[in-house]
């Protein structure tokens, strides 16, 4: 249960800070560009979603980690089942699976057993956090947008 927590707590940590400094460097690049406004709208967008997708892998890594421990004789974290019960241990599927976790797609055709479930509800839980996070600083570029242009007034 130990090392569970640890590799749940360093992928949610390395997770925050991923998406801290992508959305740093975002907002500090942003200004810099020399194209129009809408068009930075776009690249914070892709940044964002870049920064996401990088996040979706850390979480598929532990996933794979998680569930091949068993065949390097360290220790049994769990398995990840298909609807037929077959034990998926690949990476894609694993990057499938923390996909539609992270995004709050919730659980479906692959579902998780033993251990490996408490990093699929914390994956979940980050994934909501950051994807709102993410909301949140878009709102505020788009209102720089917006301030720049009339629309409030």
């Amino acid at each position: 249960m130990l090392l569970t927590v640890f590799i749940c707590l360093v992928l949610a940590s390395l997770v925050v800070v991923i998406h801290y400094e992508a959305l740093r460097l975002l907002t500090s690049w942003l200004p810099e560009l020399n194209i129009r406004p809408r068009k930075k709208v776009v690249v914070a967008l892709t940044g964002a979603l870049l920064a996401h997708s990088l996040e979706i892998q850390i979480f598929a890594l532990g996933f794979y980690l998680m569930v091949n421990l068993q065949k390097l004789g360290i220790a049994e974290l769990g398995q990840l089942h298909d609807l037929r019960g077959a034990v998926l241990l690949g990476y894609l599927d694993c990057s499938y699976y923390s996909f539609s976790n992270y995004t709050s797609l919730g659980l479906g055709d692959i579902f998780p057993i033993g251990h490996v479930r408490f990093l699929t509800g914390l994956e979940a839980l980050v994934g909501l956090v950051m994807i709102t996070w993410t909301a949140s600083f878009m709102y505020l570029e788009m209102q720089k947008f917006w301030v720049r242009n009339g629309v409030n007034k």
